[in-house]
């Protein structure tokens, strides 16, 4: 069975595990033993990316890699993925394929224009830069490995699900822009992430950068307040947009001043993936019907 190395065994990449583990021999780089990726048969190699030395291992061990380990917070550049570039390329072989979680925050604000992949990353907050920097890394190793190593990157927005919703910022009732001064927002289930990192392993083309996102094209306020309705939850005040960034904390305001619409045509058409949650309110359907089944 061929061997399949996770880098950064998070919330998404384990919603993918069941699948994976039927496929691949899977192995995860991990700061400590987890019982739970045990009971999924996966093989732990204690590691850490911030510290070289303890990599040594995970030269020429897989076949294929799926990395969603996050940057440093700090830093203009991301020192983890150079560390784990430099370790594979340190083995006999190299793994013949690399899927690299990004963030669509790369693009900067585009001023609520439509972006495909073509469009040059212009990140705006230094939380961004360091996934330029990642990519530019890992973009620069499918080209120089381009006959042995199939690198794709998925740069993916907004992630929810049902345990991971932004309610607490309805219950403290920050404001929201008003409706014509609003930013676009883009989002995707973890579920329908962790499917796209399947389909990039099997179909994702070489030195290729696919948006992973849903079909909803929604103002930042839209998505509130379809969070709101569908919890039962006040709608959050509307102030102008001034009002609103001297009100909320600094890192949200990056997240809501950045204003885009993701266009996922590539993702469909090469990585041929269907969407199991097409739109936020597929995927906010889908957690009210949990909610009820635990409460019940």
């Amino acid at each position: 069975m061929r061997r399949l190395l996770i880098i950064g065994c998070g919330d998404v990449v384990r919603r993918a595990l069941p699948q994976l583990v039927q496929r691949w021999h899977v192995l995860a780089l991990v700061r400590s033993r987890d019982p739970g990726l045990a009971a999924l048969g996966v093989t732990q190699i204690e590691g850490d990316l911030d510290q070289p030395d303890t990599l040594t291992r995970l030269a020429g061990i897989s076949d294929a890699v799926i990395h969603s380990a996050p940057p440093p917070s700090h830093g203009t550049g991301d020192t983890r993925t150079q560390h784990l570039l430099a370790i594979l390329q340190r083995g006999k072989s190299l793994p013949r394929q690399l899927v690299y979680i990004s963030t669509s925050g790369v693009y900067g604000d585009c001023g609520g224009s439509w972006v495909n992949e073509t469009r040059r990353p212009a990140a705006q907050s230094a939380r961004a830069a360091r996934r330029v920097d990642a990519e530019m890394r890992l973009r620069r190793f499918g080209r120089e490995q381009a006959w042995r190593c199939r690198v794709s990157i998925l740069r993916a927005p907004g992630i929810y699900a049902a345990d991971r919703l932004p309610l607490e910022r309805l219950h403290k009732r920050l404001p929201l822009m008003l409706h014509d001064e609003d930013s676009y927002t883009n989002h995707i289930h973890a579920d329908d992430l962790g499917r796209a990192c399947i389909a990039a392993l099997a179909r994702g083309r070489p030195n290729r950068a696919y948006n992973v996102n849903d079909d909803s094209a929604l103002a930042m306020g839209e998505w509130f307040d379809t969070l709101a309705d569908t919890f039962a939850l006040p709608r959050a005040p509307r102030l102008p947009r001034a009002e609103v960034r001297n009100a909320v904390p600094p890192m949200q305001w990056s997240f809501m001043n950045e204003s885009r619409r993701l266009d996922n045509t590539r993702m469909k058409r090469e990585l041929r993936l269907c969407l199991r949650y097409p739109t936020v309110a597929a995927g906010l359907s889908n957690a009210v019907t949990k909610e009820t089944a635990c409460s019940g």
